[in-house]
């Protein structure tokens, strides 16, 4: 199977996210905010996923766009969980950095494949 770069690395994020929600659960009895960053953080990849098996090179856009607007959101979530002291400043930054990573990921992947549909 080729490699993907851009879906092997929102899978491992999502499952970061997983293992977050799942510690914030039940070692902090956080219910709320880790479903928020669960669902956004775990989306990334299963849209990266609809993009790689997208029909149309408009699709495949829209799908990245959706990631990509996920993996902000996703950052959100995570900001208002390491100010509101659920996860620590070193947790917060390890999984942090990964998401800027998607996020520029994606942001490069769009931009070449919008340089390209539009010339």
């Amino acid at each position: 199977m080729k490699e993907n770069v851009v879906a092997d690395k929102s899978y491992a994020f999502a499952l970061r996210v997983v293992k977050l929600y799942k510690h914030l659960c039940s070692e902090k009895k956080e219910f709320i905010l880790s479903k928020q960053v669960l669902r956004s953080g775990t989306s990334i990849g299963a849209n990266v996923e609809e993009a790689v098996a997208a029909s149309s090179r408009a699709d495949f856009i829209n799908k990245l766009n959706i990631a990509a607007k996920e993996t902000r959101e996703t950052i959100y979530w995570l900001r208002l969980l390491k100010d509101s002291d659920f996860i620590s400043a070193a947790s917060f930054e390890s999984v942090h950095q990964d998401a800027i990573e998607l996020k520029k990921l994606l942001s490069s992947i769009l931009l070449t494949t919008k340089s390209i549909h539009n010339s």
